[in-house]
């Protein structure tokens, strides 16, 4: 009897643990928004390799293009949700989670320019994938979990870059497929884990 009380508390403070830490994901982001990048990434892998000839200088205007869009339509969504979500609180702090990736996007920025003057293109693609990775891992209390496993996608995908010299800058498709993965897979979960708070909310 003593032993069935027991598995009842702990079934109780399992479930009270889950709300809490449910109520902890970040819910700024959107799954629509990261679906998109998905597709603007292998659509813009497919015209830089048209371009592809002109040499490292018109694919890195290609891939800077596609990451501008890709800015604009994460930030734009990020923003449309803080200022007309009407569950949101308009608390500035409730947006502390989308900083929680800076650091590592600001040290991919860092070591592109290195690379660049480096004339060490072919180590960008590895480089973007790796440290992209390790923003979506940052993420691991604030979004779902399978944000935490396609961090991890990312990281292994760009080591794997990194390591393989017949990577080369000037064939985009690497970088477009793997992005339009990752990004499909992480938009997928955002929908899925959106679709279930609405469930959870309408039973």
């Amino acid at each position: 009897m003593i032993a069935h009380h027991i598995h009842d508390a702990l079934a109780q403070v399992r479930r009270l643990q889950g709300l809490i830490l449910d109520r902890q994901l970040f819910r700024g982001y959107s799954g629509k928004a990261r679906l998109l990048c998905g597709l603007l990434s292998i659509i813009g892998a497919g015209v830089i390799a048209g371009h592809a000839e002109a040499g490292p200088t018109a694919v890195l205007v290609g891939w800077g293009a596609v990451l501008l869009a890709g800015l604009l339509l994460n930030y734009c969504s990020l923003l449309y949700w803080f200022l007309f979500d009407r569950e949101v609180r308009r608390n500035p702090a409730m947006l502390k989670p989308a900083l929680d990736a800076v650091p590592a996007l600001a040290v991919g920025a860092v070591l592109t320019v290195a690379l660049i003057r480096l004339g060490a293109y072919d180590l960008l693609y590895g480089t973007w994938m790796a440290l992209y990775g390790l923003a979506q891992v940052a993420y691991k209390k604030s979004l779902p979990q399978g944000i935490y496993s396609v961090g991890i996608g990312y990281i292994v995908c760009g080591v794997f870059c990194l390591l393989n010299p017949a990577v080369s800058f000037l064939n985009p498709w690497p970088m477009g497929a793997v992005f339009f993965v990752g990004e499909c897979a992480g938009g997928a979960i955002l929908m899925l884990k959106n679709q279930a708070d609405v469930h959870a909310v309408g039973t």
